[in-house]
């Protein structure tokens, strides 16, 4: 194939007569130690995403100028943006960054015209585009976010230039969709057809991983060993698959066809956390009281190997498991414990949570199981899917809102800055003001990113200068234009396929890929880099100031809100009759609540004042049993339901007292209050109460009896064993003194 000849327009370097003056010294800032990652030695992998990077590039920027697109650098800078090390991500990004390209295109096509002789509305106009499409982002948490953001940052891209012309406003925001769309297809093209990495390994992995910590925890539990780290490590691990799985339906691979049973694998996991949990505590409890029976020993004994088993073995021999674990509320027990009903309550518990339990790994097995099937190419089987009332994430939109407002401000500094001074570079800075907004708008302190990328820029300048005033000009094809860019992008692309140098060979690569623009334009000359590299230092400087001012928040802080939102959910789940499907989408928000305190609370030295590390799953495990209770309430006769709505109400009154911060309300850990648990041993008393005339609990009411022990031990859990009417539990009809 013939390359099209590229032609590129001379340096014209302007007569410059500048007065005396004494400028002051400018003093860049250091770049950060380069560490242990970033000496040059690359894997295979990384050499190898280079390449194709870099292949990419060159065939979007071919594209765009066979095509005739006014700046085809644009099409090589996202085929950078878009690419990846796995294919699937590579595809999901483009699909995502071509949709956002779109909507913002048209909102630039709709609001500069109309409002561009009012610099003033068209400035705000454009800023709460920006900032609308921020909050929106930042509700999802997901690689679809990506889709809203660019929506955003698409219209400072395309709108702010085009103020002065904004007749042309329609072909330039065609032309940009074209440029986006030639680097997306140049870069999917070769990510998926030359030595494509499939998402499979990664998403197999970390689901290896989980049900591994999931059963290294159920194994410490049987063992009698502290399994914190294996607690952390599953919320982890359940919130990075939630979000590498977005990517499965992109895939090269048959992965793609397995998306529902990963995703519904990734809810039974999650859902196996506040089970874990609850088994944890039924069985300190009964060391505590009286010590661990035999017959419990021997059933975790059984339990730990029957966990390795496949399928079809496991299912196999759950029937004796069964068997055994019904044991311990049957008969035998029953006469054993016939004068302690505090110990058949708590055994009732155990068994209700180790039952749930085992049908929730044995389904989580034969999920993975069809996930391997499907990888063979098999058809995989029809399962009816969970649908969960309410989102799987975590979201909060005050943080969305607040983020939303720094970016709203930053932009409309950097205009009155613009139309005030009359300044030929405000737009670039107003467009960078709205990219750094909304780029790290997704942490704590979005600040030290910010800066980051501003010192990587600015000693990305030294380069780009010399691409275009030196070596660009000598450009005549692509075969020229392939030996000048390949030395610095395939080096930058090397460093970009590592995770540990992303942060700082990103900024490096897109200062100098953002000067090659500067030919698409004709103004490849001193004054006029300059100036575009002022106008962007400006835009990124404007965005880390008023961020620090509005914006950025400490790591305790964010931990105490995240609880907060706990509290508010838990409130909410108390005071409703009938949750009605809204347990599971609590319990999925809620693991996920985990694996965001937990490096905020690693981050804040160990602890946060009022966050407690295992306060989380105490809540999780709390919002298990009101869920439980809420579903089972209106199936217990009258006498049991009667202190139900008290003890409901009297917790839901702890959790606003918790959430409103009054005084008396915390103590301690947040111990709730001595009238609370009254109302506790009052419902467990009238749960028994109701069912004396049948001589023991019927297999209904174990999970009120269960929910109601969870309760007590977790608000609880030093709280001496309450005096219970030993008849309701006991088979023994003859009085008992």
């Amino acid at each position: 194939m013939k390359f099209p000849a590229l032609s590129f327009p001379a340096i014209r370097l302007p007569t410059l007569r500048l007065p005396t003056l004494r400028l002051p010294a400018i003093r860049l800032p250091a770049p950060p130690k380069l560490p242990a990652a970033l000496r040059p030695r690359f894997t295979r992998a990384e050499w190898i995403f280079s390449i194709k990077a870099f292949a990419a590039a060159m065939l979007a920027v071919f594209l765009a100028s066979w095509a005739g697109q006014p700046r085809p650098f644009w099409a090589l800078m996202t085929a950078y943006i878009v690419a990846h090390p796995m294919a699937g991500a590579v595809r999901s990004k483009g699909v995502f960054r071509v949709a956002g390209t779109l909507v913002g295109g048209m909102a630039a096509v709709l609001l500069v015209p109309s409002l561009a002789n009012a610099p003033e509305l068209l400035s705000l106009a454009l800023a709460l585009w920006v900032a609308g499409c921020l909050v929106l982002s930042l509700r999802d948490r997901t690689p679809r976010a990506y889709a809203f953001m660019l929506a955003g940052y698409t219209v400072a891209l395309i709108g702010f230039p085009a103020v002065d012309t904004p007749l042309t406003i329609f072909d330039t925001a065609v032309a940009r969709l074209e440029e986006i769309g030639l680097g997306v297809l140049s870069a999917t093209l070769v990510h998926s057809l030359v030595l494509p990495n499939s998402l499979a390994g990664s998403v197999l992995g970390l689901l290896d991983r989980t049900l591994g910590d999931t059963r290294a925890w159920l194994t410490d539990i049987a063992a009698r060993r502290d399994g914190g780290a294996d607690r952390r490590r599953v919320a982890g691990d359940i919130s990075q698959l939630r979000v590498l799985s977005t990517h499965i339906p992109f895939d090269t691979s048959h992965l793609r066809w397995t998306a529902d049973a990963v995703h519904a694998m990734q809810d039974h996991v999650a859902a196996l956390t506040p089970l874990l949990a609850g088994v944890e505590d039924r069985l300190r409890a009964l060391e505590a009281h009286g010590g661990l029976p035999d017959d419990v020993r021997a059933l975790l004994d059984r339990l730990s190997p029957w966990l390795t088993l496949p399928a079809g073995q496991a299912e196999a021999r759950l029937p004796a498991l069964r068997a055994q674990l019904d044991a311990l509320t049957g008969a035998d027990a029953r006469d054993r414990l016939a004068g302690d009903p505090w110990a058949r309550l708590l055994r009732v518990a155990l068994a209700q949570r180790l039952g749930e339990l085992l049908d929730g790994w044995l389904h989580c097995v034969h999920l993975r199981a069809d996930i391997d099937r499907g990888l063979s190419g098999a058809p995989m089987p029809a399962r009816p899917a969970s649908a969960p009332d309410g989102p799987k994430l975590h979201l909060d939109l005050g943080m969305a809102l607040w983020s939303g407002a720094a970016a709203l401000i930053a932009i409309l500094v950097c205009c009155a800055f613009w139309i005030l001074t009359g300044w030929p570079m405000g737009a670039a800075a107003a467009m960078m003001a709205a990219i750094f907004c909304c780029f790290f708008a997704s942490m704590d302190d979005p600040v030290p990113a910010i800066n980051g990328f501003l010192a990587w820029t600015l000693w990305s300048m030294p380069f780009g200068a010399l691409y275009v005033l030196v070596l660009l000009p000598l450009v005549q094809d692509m075969w020229t234009l392939m030996a000048v860019c390949a030395p610095v992008f395939l080096l930058l692309g090397a460093f970009i396929g590592r995770p540990a140098t992303v942060g700082a060979a990103l900024p490096f690569l897109f200062g100098v890929m953002g000067t090659l623009v500067m030919h698409d334009t004709a103004q490849a000359d001193l004054t006029s880099y300059l100036n575009s590299m002022s106008g962007q230092l400006a835009g990124i400087f404007v965005a880390a100031r008023v961020t620090r001012l509005m914006r950025s928040v400490g790591a305790d802080w964010s931990s105490r809100r995240i609880q907060r939102a706990t509290w508010r959910e838990l409130d909410d789940l108390a005071r409703l009759p009938r949750p009605a499907g809204r347990g599971q989408a609590y319990l999925l928000r809620m693991v996920d609540r985990i694996a965001l305190l937990a490096p905020r609370v690693a981050q804040s030295g160990g602890s946060v004042p009022g966050v407690p590390t295992d306060d989380a799953l105490r809540d999780l495990r709390i919002g298990a049993d009101l869920v439980a209770l809420q579903s089972v309430r209106g199936q217990l006769p009258a006498l049991a339901q009667r202190p139900l709505g008290p003890l409901l109400s009297a917790i839901g009154d702890w959790l606003r007292a918790r959430i409103d911060g009054r005084p008396g309300a915390l103590d301690g850990l947040d111990a709730p209050p001595a009238s609370l648990l009254e109302r506790l041993d009052a419902a467990l008393a009238g749960l028994l109460e109701a069912y004396a005339g049948a001589g023991d609990l019927p297999p209904e009411a174990h999970p009120a009896a269960g929910a109601l022990m969870g309760l007590r031990r977790n608000l609880f859990p030093d709280a001496p064993v309450p005096a219970l009417p030993p008849r309701a539990v006991d088979n023994d009809k003859e009085d008992r003194p």
